[in-house]
């Protein structure tokens, strides 16, 4: 881990520190005394900082923390932000960091160039290049630990939430598949389903663990991409429910109207998926 700057921002109290893990940019921020929380986020440059966010807006996620931790008398969580690497050379890289690699190498068809994921023209690349595996484990294998050292944070997966937005709200559930004895949380904002239709909800949903020791929060606008995901997110619904979640317990699917795909919309609830999560994990 190399860090390359700190930086401060609204509503918390000490640094933000961007690091390099060969190459991946990862943002961290870590409250002054110890806790037992952690958010692990996708899409992190729209996490902390303006100048790297998609649209100049962030999620403003560790003020919202912060206040949030406060009306539960808890500490706030550390919060590790992992951008994804789509880039000049590599401009498909985000898909193929988020999408779950499993689920479409089984058989499940991507819609391309749906806006918000592939940029257009088609892409030229094939499903074997999908990286998602190997995105989840750098994430969980190396990133959480080396940064968990390096704050001295005890992780503790009964208080570890995975969080992302449209492809990296399908990450988030990939997460908790791949890693349930890690991320017992999935706050999943505006899953995009309409990437996979029916087969990519079958695929995710039935992949994940029974309920028990875990939590989902899957939510949704009703404008924009959003405004497409109703029969899909419902459909998640019942797959959730079938594996033994329970709404009000460990299992939350609100929809936000009027609101839309973009960070100033999911940051506007973050606070409700975060009272969600520590609600049911203290």
């Amino acid at each position: 881990m190399e860090i390359l700057k700190n930086f401060q921002v609204r509503g918390a109290s000490g640094f933000v520190r961007r690091t390099s893990f060969d190459g991946r940019i990862v943002d961290f921020w870590a409250p002054s005394q110890p806790t037992p929380y952690l958010i692990v986020t996708h899409d992190g440059q729209n996490i902390f900082d303006k100048s790297t966010a998609t649209r100049g807006r962030t999620w403003e996620l560790a003020g919202t923390a912060t206040k949030v931790a406060a009306e539960f008398g808890v500490t706030p969580p550390v919060i590790i932000a992992v951008f994804h690497s789509s880039k000049p050379e590599d401009p498909y890289g985000r898909g193929k960091d988020l999408a779950p690699q499993d689920v479409f190498k089984d058989g499940v068809l991507p819609v391309l160039n749906h806006a918000g994921i592939w940029p257009t023209p088609t892409p030229s690349f094939e499903l074997s290049q999908l990286r998602g595996n190997q995105y989840l484990a750098h994430i969980s294998e190396v990133i959480v630990p080396e940064i968990s050292r390096h704050v001295g944070h005890i992780v503790s997966p009964e208080h570890t939430a995975m969080l992302g937005a449209s492809m990296g709200g399908l990450a988030a559930l990939n997460g908790v598949a791949r890693y349930p004895d890690l991320y017992r949380t999935a706050l999943a904002f505006s899953p995009h389903w309409t990437t996979g239709r029916e087969p990519l909800v079958k695929g995710v949903m039935e992949s994940l663990p029974q309920a028990g020791e875990h939590k989902l929060w899957m939510s949704r606008g009703t404008k924009s991409l959003d405004a497409n995901y109703g029969p899909f997110q419902d459909l998640a619904n019942g797959y959730a429910v079938s594996l033994g979640y329970t709404y009000g317990r460990d299992l939350a699917t609100p929809v936000f109207e009027r609101t839309t795909h973009n960070e100033r919309s999911w940051g506007s609830y973050v606070n409700q998926a975060l009272r969600f999560w520590l609600t049911t994990s203290s």
